[in-house]
């Protein structure tokens, strides 16, 4: 899979993305605004096995977010199963040194409705922390309305804390974008 988007990408990870993956996921600031499965410190042996996960599932639901060319975060969906089979949650990362220069939001825009064609999706959603104001923003850019709040139903470093629902649906005035 590749999307071509203004300034940067998505597409499928390759083998030789390792340095470049474990280089920006080694970042105590990205890792404390994603789930604690992704690890911190973040090896070179992390990103490998992870762009060995990428590669095997099918379908394909993790992809590298590019910037010229090199893997600089990643996006992708986990897919609902049995009657939430039409759903699926998002999640996105990008290396500190690109944040704010909303890379985020047009691939968040283009892989959403890369999602709802490939995955013949009815709705897609994410769950970021409520204290990640800049991912809250980069939802709602991408036209995912706020759903509810979570009150103190996760912990991240120690801390309780709420998380935030957001979700768009295929055909719904805010999917217009994506």
């Amino acid at each position: 899979m590749q999307l071509d988007l203004e300034s940067c990408g998505v597409r499928s990870f390759r083998e030789a993305d390792a340095a470049e993956l474990a280089r920006h996921a080694n970042n105590r600031n990205v890792w404390l605004q994603l789930r604690d499965r992704f690890p911190h410190p973040y090896s070179i042996d992390d990103a490998r096995g992870f762009i060995m996960f990428a590669g095997g599932a099918e379908p394909e639901t993790a992809f590298a977010v590019t910037v010229d060319g090199q893997p600089v975060g990643s996006i992708g969906v986990v897919l609902g199963e049995d009657v939430e089979r039409c759903s699926a949650e998002v999640g996105y990362w990008l290396g500190e040194a690109y944040w704010g220069r909303g890379i985020a939001t047009r691939v968040l825009v283009g892989f959403t409705r890369y999602a709802f064609a490939a995955y013949e999706l009815e709705r897609l959603f994410a769950v970021p922390l409520a204290a990640n104001t800049a991912s809250c923003r980069v939802l709602e850019k991408a036209g995912y309305r706020l759903e509810g709040r979570m009150c103190r139903s996760a912990v991240k470093d120690g801390v309780v804390q709420d998380q935030l629902l957001y979700a768009i649906l295929r055909g719904d005035g805010a999917s217009a974008r994506a």
